[in-house]
């Protein structure tokens, strides 16, 4: 069972812009920010009703087209190579917005953000007949390689925090730093998908233990 690092515990804010497009922040950066996770000992006790906007983003996870349309990929790819869905999902919220077109300024494609070198290392033979700057930017080929990527960096560090780590800043600067690196954006890129992956795990398994009462 792979171990948790410590990790921040603050909050995980958002709001879903006039296009669809998830914007995630560990602070509230304007009024269209709405909260979506806090760890109770950070925040204390919640007062009632202040999570609607948080409860609103995630039910859109769960209903927006272009989100529904991944889940079959997603489920598959987590299936496949043993990851968390939730986390997959996390990553892709995080790291594009669930923009499948999205490129940085850095050349990471699609929805998982993925390099055309680190693309090739996670390629299948089949796969790798096809040029990875092509291929990633296909959605399905994009999550089963960040779902095989991540798999990979899990094993390799048994821990996901330093996994994601390693996704944001290289495995060579994990390495080097001897643990999480102290690099703000790495630890903010942490901190986030963490934060994300818990508030949908505990939606993913409050529905589960429902459906399980009421059968």
């Amino acid at each position: 069972m792979l171990a948790w690092g410590p990790a921040a515990h603050a909050e995980l804010w958002g709001f879903v812009d006039a296009y669809g497009v998830a914007h995630f922040a560990p602070r509230a950066v304007d009024a269209r920010y709405r909260l979506v996770h806090a760890d109770e000992a950070a925040s204390g006790p919640r007062v009632p009703g202040k999570r609607d906007g948080a409860d609103a983003l995630l039910t859109w996870m769960e209903i927006a087209p272009e989100v529904k349309a991944l889940v079959p990929w997603v489920r598959e790819a987590a299936r496949t190579h043993g990851v968390d869905a939730e986390l997959l999902t996390a990553i892709i919220a995080v790291e594009s917005g669930f923009r499948r077109d999205a490129v940085s300024p850095r050349g990471a494609i699609g929805l998982m953000q993925i390099t055309a070198v680190t693309g090739d290392r996670y390629a299948t033979p089949a796969e790798r007949r096809q040029p990875a700057a092509e291929r990633l930017r296909d959605a399905r080929t994009n999550i089963h390689t960040g779902a095989r990527m991540l798999a990979d960096l899990t094993r390799r560090y048994g821990r996901i925090d330093l996994a994601l780590a390693a996704w944001n800043a290289g495995e060579g600067t994990v390495r080097r730093a001897g643990g999480l690196p102290r690099l703000a954006e790495t630890r903010a890129h942490v901190h986030l998908v963490l934060e994300l992956y818990w508030a949908l795990l505990q939606r993913s398994q409050t529905a589960r233990a429902t459906r399980l009462a009421l059968g």
